[in-house]
């Protein structure tokens, strides 16, 4: 039985709903070939095929990983004493942490760091947290600032600092651009430890059984499908 996450909008405006994250491919990821042109579906030297990044599977599991928030409205992004300034149409849209904040955070540009009001609030089931992340594989002009939060018990919305790529940068970020990726996950304790000779041979073993197939071999035997609807 799948596991369920619920999106609610505080402010009773779904203008924006969040989607899984398959339905909002990137386009220079749906317009890659899966095979160099010049090349096609063969064997090239060595035993290897000609195929893109199209056909990493890890790729793809990263970009259709959980789900994606939108901005809920166009943000106008201007220069105002060599410094960004955002104007912003409706929705309390953005609001401001002084630099003071975080002054050593390595994403830190010269300026206050911006906030989307995110208006969804999430909430999953018991033990199940939320990891928040730039949506993956994809281009934008921001960078939001990744966190976790247990979204079990803390059921209202999350906001998300973000920066300019470029802080010279102007220009609008229309309403509906992919704004944050949800991945939830299942909160368990971990231990670490250093394998040894058992796992270096098991791990051999599975680097061998990969190099059996020309095509699609880590799908086929090693792959499992994740789902998000």
């Amino acid at each position: 039985m799948a596991k369920e996450i619920t999106f609610t909008n505080v402010l009773g405006l779904d203008f924006f709903p969040p989607k899984p994250a398959v339905k909002e491919v990137p386009d220079w990821y749906s317009n890659t070939q899966e095979y160099v042109s010049d090349q096609g579906k063969k064997i090239v030297m060595s035993g290897n095929t000609a195929s893109t990044i199209k056909k990493c599977i890890p790729v793809f599991d990263a970009i259709t990983a959980g789900y994606i928030l939108y901005t809920q409205v166009d943000l106008q992004v201007s220069q105002e004493n060599d410094l960004p300034w955002y104007t912003w149409s409706d929705q309390n849209a953005i609001s401001f942490h002084p630099i003071v904040q975080a002054p050593l955070h390595p994403k830190r540009n010269e300026g206050e760091y911006p906030k989307w009001n995110n208006p969804y609030a999430i909430t999953t089931p018991p033990g199940y947290s939320v990891l928040f992340t730039q949506p993956m594989h994809r281009e934008s002009v921001f960078t939001i600032l990744e966190g976790v939060v247990d979204t079990d018990t803390y059921k209202a919305p999350v906001n998300f600092p973000f920066v300019l790529n470029n802080t010279k940068w102007e220009g609008i970020i229309p309403a509906g651009t992919p704004m944050a990726q949800v991945i939830p996950f299942k909160r368990e304790s971990w231990e670490h430890k250093i394998g040894s000779d058992k796992e270096r041979q098991e791990q051999d073993k599975i680097s061998k059984k990969l190099r059996t197939l020309f095509f699609n071999s880590y799908k086929r035997q090693f792959w499992s499908r994740k789902e998000y609807r």
